[in-house]
């Protein structure tokens, strides 16, 4: 989660949408779920995050923001390659 996305509000009307009937729900542009779909469907429990504190030097550190915004997943993937090669 974003640090700004606290500061947006929302633009739905709450009020009239907790008003409607599930009749006057306008579902046209969701896709149908079919027997297709669920049998394809997978389950994906995310792995438990843990938060940790670690200190890495600040170069590498920088090395990992400069990839983007995910750097974080990132240096995670990174060690976890880490951990199935040994």
């Amino acid at each position: 989660m974003n640090v700004n996305d606290s500061k947006n509000t929302s633009r739905t009307d709450w009020d009239a949408l907790e008003a409607m009937t599930d009749e006057e729900i306008d579902y046209s542009d969701i896709a149908p779920l079919t027997d297709e779909f669920f049998e394809n469907a997978t389950l994906t429990i995310p792995a438990n995050k843990s938060s940790n504190l670690i200190e890495l030097d600040s170069d590498v550190l920088a090395w990992f923001q400069a990839q983007g915004k995910e750097y974080k997943t990132m240096i995670n993937s990174v060690l976890r390659r880490y951990i199935h090669e040994r």
